[in-house]
C-alpha cells in the first residue's frame, strides 16, 4: 500500500501498558476471557480478529469505559483498572471510536479545542478572577490545536462544521481531537473503517507519523490486514474472547490458529 513496513521489532523492553488476565462478561456471554497483553513503549500494536471476538470490549477496558470482572490494567506501573475514563485520559490515554463521536454542529477547530479539556487548568471562577492567566492558557491551547491542524493538513477546513465534511476527513478530525489531549498512549478503534484505499493510505501514514515523530504508543483495532501487517510492531489475535496468537506480523500471519479463525469466518460469510 505504499507505506513503509515496520517488520523490525522494537529493541525497547519496557512495557508502557500491560493487560493482566482480564475477563469481561455481559449476562451469560463472555466477551473477553483471560486476555493478557504487553505493549512496549513506542510500539504500534494491532488487535485483530473476527467480528464479535471481543476487540472493542478489550479497548473499552483499557480506556475505563468497561471495568474488568477480573484481572487488571497497568499504565506505566500504575494500576488503572478501576479509574474513571476521565482519570485515565488525564494520565495520557486517548481514544477514537468505531462510530465517529464528533460534535457535528461545531467547527473542526472547536472540536479539537474540546480535546484539550483535560489539559485546561483555568476553570470558570479562575477565568473571572485571574483573567490574564486564563487568556494566556487559552492562547497556548489554541497554538497546540493549530499545530495539530497543520500536522493533519486540515488548514482549509478549520472553520467548517464537521457535519459538512466527507467521512474520511471526519475520521481525521477525530484523530486530531485525540491528539489534542497530548496522549502517551493512543487507542484507535477501526480508524480506517469505511474508508477508500487512498483514505486508508493517508490515515496509515498519519498513524506512523504520530508514532514515530511524536513518540506515541498506539494500540489499534483494524480489519484491513494489509494495513495491520504493514505498520504494526506486534499483532494480537482474539477469537471468541480469547487470545489465540501474539507476536510479530510475520509470526501471526503464519499461525495455524489464526488462519483457521479467519477461514472459518470467511466460510460463514463474516467480514475480515
Amino acid at each position: 500500500m505504499g507505506v513503509s513496513a515496520r517488520h523490525a521489532s522494537s529493541c525497547r523492553d519496557d512495557n508502557q501498558l500491560t493487560v493482566e488476565s482480564v475477563s469481561k462478561k455481559f449476562g451469560g456471554v463472555t466477551a473477553v476471557q483471560d486476555v493478557s497483553i504487553e505493549v512496549p513503549r513506542g510500539d504500534i500494536l494491532s488487535i485483530i480478529g473476527p467480528n464479535g471476538a471481543g476487540k472493542t470490549s478489550l479497548l473499552n477496558m483499557l480506556s475505563g469505559f468497561y471495568k474488568p470482572d477480573s484481572g487488571r490494567v497497568v499504565l506505566e506501573g500504575q494500576d488503572i483498572t478501576h479509574k474513571k475514563p476521565s482519570e485515565i485520559a488525564s494520565l495520557g490515554v486517548a481514544r477514537t471510536f468505531q462510530n465517529i463521536a464528533l460534535f457535528r454542529g461545531l467547527t473542526v477547530l472547536d472540536n479539537l479545542m474540546l480535546g484539550r479539556h483535560v489539559r485546561m487548568k483555568a476553570g470558570i471562577l479562575s477565568s473571572v478572577i485571574y483573567w490574564g492567566f486564563a487568556q494566556k492558557e487559552d492562547i497556548a491551547h489554541r497554538e497546540a490545536v493549530e499545530e495539530i491542524i497543520e500536522f493533519l493538513k486540515l488548514q482549509d477546513l478549520r472553520k467548517l462544521p464537521t457535519a459538512t465534511l466527507a467521512y474520511g476527513l471526519r475520521k481525521r478530525v477525530e484523530l486530531g481531537r485525540a491528539l489534542a489531549l497530548e496522549p502517551k498512549v493512543l487507542l484507535l478503534d477501526e480508524p480506517m473503517g469505511g474508508m477508500n484505499q487512498d483514505e486508508k493510505e493517508d490515515m496509515a501514514r498519519y498513524i506512523l507519523d504520530v508514532n514515530q515523530e511524536r513518540g506515541v504508543t498506539v494500540v489499534l483495532i483494524e480489519h484491513d490486514m494489509g494495513v495491520v501487517m504493514d505498520i504494526s510492531d506486534k499483532v494480537v489475535v482474539l477469537d471468541r474472547g480469547k487470545c489465540i496468537a501474539s507476536g510479530t506480523p510475520a509470526h501471526v500471519q503464519g499461525d495455524a490458529r489464526v488462519i483457521e479463525a479467519y477461514l472459518g469466518m470467511a466460510k460463514s460469510g463474516g467480514q475480515t
